[in-house]
């Protein structure tokens, strides 16, 4: 049995390779899905040079240009969703389903981008309110940033590469984008997309290779202005050690808690919960982890969510029947069944599952877990939840609380103002009331506090976050 210590987080990088290209495979049984280039580090420096120039192009293009060329790529990829689809199933870990789901959600992001792009507006600034200053007139705008660093996970390798592009371009900058080594061929597939347009070269620049290799190079180079990176702690943490005095948004990762209470809609939790704890096989930074239920739905609630776990069908991932995919590779498997074995050595009760399959892991459901469990306290990235009781909701607020992670939560209740009340007290940067912690669309804000990042996605904060404000001052006096 492999240990913690031996393994790395799934969402890492943790391979080097000299070779001239990366073969993708697929996980589920290890096919070839295709080959991208595994870029030098002589590579990505010219890519840098390419997209400063292609920076200099970027702040000049019209707000006009700038939506019209976001349009045209959702409409295009609009028009070959399937085709999208099929290349997420098969280079990761979505089911054909979940796949299709999204790049509707990513032809959404691109659309709000395309309206953010019309909304990057300033304001007038009374500076006639400081006294000697009464013949001053002045406002502010929004000026893009230059370059900006786009570092993308494998577990939603569309979208979540649209909401760093979309804005990046919205906001009139140039983009380096580096996707994960594992899942890089759908991500080709959307920067072709945007090279059909009108959208001048250099804007934006593909980067593929292992982040190991040329991570460094990108987040350290001077040129960069912004990193935006998606992914896990330790390698937010390297990328802060390495990235100098520039603006970086990060994403990563959650233990995300939902509590149910007695009065919820049981079937509107369970339902949600299920759902939450189970996508994509439970590889998502809103995965629902841990879920704390009230004394009185304790009991039917445990019963009800393992009996549909158990059903779960895992399989062939283009299979419209299949419901759940493997894990990303065998590390990453490896990795979830070795936080299985500590939790049953530390006498957590195993509800359900708990069996790996080759890459496969099964739905598992945990109760009577420790806080000394890694499942308790760490990010599983996989398919495992675990189940408390509570009485008060003062102690489900404190356990739900007692994370190093802050992303969102979810509270089900139908006492409006006791949701109130355990909104104010999650710390997490978004609760979700009657909604599983997995609930976001896409215009919304996102991002958490503690160990789940800084900054803030979403496309109208991302556009934000990458813009300077510049002041201008007209002393009109004659």
């Amino acid at each position: 049995m492999p240990t913690i210590a031996s393994l790395s987080a799934p969402a890492t990088i943790d391979v080097k390779s000299s070779q001239p290209q990366i073969q993708v495979l697929n996980p589920e049984d290890g096919s070839l899905v295709g080959t991208v280039v595994n870029n030098s580090l002589s590579e990505v420096d010219s890519i840098i040079e390419a997209a400063v120039l292609g920076a200099q192009k970027a702040k000049k293009l019209s707000s006009n240009t700038r939506m019209s060329v976001l349009n045209e790529v959702a409409d295009n990829l609009s028009n070959q969703k399937e085709l999208f689809a099929q290349m997420i199933a098969r280079e990761g870990i979505k089911t054909i389903n979940e796949a299709r789901k999204e790049v509707s959600r990513c032809v959404e992001t691109i659309r709000i981008s395309a309206e953010e792009a019309r909304r990057l507006t300033g304001e007038t600034i009374a500076f006639d309110q400081a006294p000697g200053s009464e013949n001053r007139f002045g406002y502010y705008r929004r000026i893009p940033l230059g370059v900006v660093a786009a570092i993308t996970p494998f577990n939603d390798p569309l979208n979540l590469v649209a909401h760093k592009i979309g804005p990046a371009i919205a906001a009139g900058n140039s983009v380096i984008l580096l996707p994960h080594h594992e899942t890089p061929l759908v991500a080709k597939l959307f920067v072709e997309l945007f090279n059909k347009t009108n959208l001048p070269k250099g804007i934006l620049n593909l980067v593929t290779g292992y982040g190991i290799d040329i991570g460094d190079k990108i987040v350290s180079d001077p040129r960069i202005n912004m990193v935006s990176f998606t992914g896990g702690k330790s390698v937010g943490e390297r990328i802060l050690s390495h990235v100098g005095l520039k603006k970086v948004s990060m994403e990563l990762g959650s233990n995300c808690p939902v509590i149910v209470m007695n009065d919820a809609n049981i079937e509107m939790a369970m339902e949600s919960c299920v759902s939450g704890a189970f996508w994509a096989a439970g590889q998502n930074c809103l995965h629902v982890q841990r879920i704390y239920i009230q004394d009185d739905i304790y009991d039917q609630f445990a019963s009800e969510f393992c009996l549909r776990a158990s059903k779960i069908s895992m399989g062939d991932k283009l299979s419209e029947s299949t419901q759940m995919g493997p894990m990303i590779n065998s590390r990453a498997a490896l990795k979830v069944e070795a936080m299985v074995q500590d939790a049953l050595e530390k006498n957590s009760t195993l509800l359900c599952g708990g069996k790996r399959q080759g890459n496969f892991f099964q739905p598992t459901v945990f109760a009577n877990v420790s806080s000394d469990c890694l499942i308790a306290k760490e990010e599983v990235f996989g398919p495992i939840t675990v189940l408390y009781r509570f009485s008060d909701k003062k102690e489900a607020i404190a356990q739900a609380n007692d994370v190093e992670f802050g992303l969102q939560a979810g509270i089900f209740t139908n006492d409006l103002e006791l949701a109130f009340e355990l909104a104010d007290s999650m710390d997490c940067g978004g609760v979700m009331i009657n909604d599983s912690s997995d609930y976001r669309i896409d215009a919304m804000p996102f991002g958490g506090v503690k160990g789940s990042g800084v900054g803030r996605e979403g496309v109208m904060n991302a556009v934000k976050e990458m813009t300077d404000i510049k002041t201008y001052c007209f002393n009109l006096r004659k």
